[in-house]
């Protein structure tokens, strides 16, 4: 059986993969040490500020979170034709098949895999629920560090109630990243050991492979 390369992923949607994943291991980290630190504000002989420092590389991590976050939702609207969201809802003939082939597949119902050059369609969806709470986690995050902002004094009050209210969802939602995360790197590594797109490296190339048809 031959295979032919094909572009896949632009260099903006590597990007944004390598940014988000990077980010949220350093939100995740400060974070926990930010909700229980287990050091004095100040260490006793030293000039040294560590919980200072944590909330600090915290808010850059959060910054380049952000960022990641918009560049997705971009390549959602303006993106190439696998990176588009269209292309990863259940809402065409093509993508309820695959959804479907999917779930018998993960669920070792079936060993029949359908060879699509984006995203299957339940990684889609989970990938496109991801990002909606990491616009919540965002906009709790923001509302946080800005409270006095005119903005968050209106809409942050109104999504969350207080502050309180917004860092228990902050730090709820974590919990989804972990567990995504988890999975996540479970059935990309699951997929490419059962596929022959080469999916991993195709997250650094931007390429995967393709059935050639003769």
């Amino acid at each position: 059986m031959t295979y032919e390369k094909q572009k896949c992923w632009s260099i903006l949607l590597r990007l944004y993969h390598w940014s988000f994943a990077l980010s949220i291991v350093f939100l995740v980290a400060t974070g926990i040490y930010i909700n229980f630190p287990w050091s004095n504000t100040l260490q006793l002989g030293t000039g040294s500020f560590p919980v200072a420092w944590v909330r600090y590389v915290h808010f850059v991590a959060g910054y380049v979170f952000t960022a990641a976050v918009l560049a997705r939702i971009f390549l959602y609207i303006f993106g190439n034709a696998q990176e588009r969201i269209t292309d990863c809802l259940p809402i065409s003939g093509r993508n309820i098949r695959n959804l479907i082939k999917t779930l018998l597949q993960y669920s070792y119902i079936s060993d029949e895999h359908d060879e699509r050059l984006g995203h299957n369609v339940l990684a889609g969806c989970t990938y496109i629920i991801t990002i909606i709470a990491a616009v919540f986690q965002l906009v709790s995050g923001f509302f946080m560090l800005f409270p006095e902002a005119h903005i968050w004094q209106s809409w942050g009050v109104t999504l969350f109630g207080n502050q309180q209210e917004a860092r228990f969802i902050h730090h709820l939602l974590m919990w989804w990243f972990l567990i995504f995360a988890v999975i996540h790197i479970y059935l990309v590594i699951w997929n490419d050991v059962n596929g022959p797109e080469g999916l991993v490296s195709s997250i650094f190339t931007g390429d995967k492979f393709k059935h050639k048809k003769a």
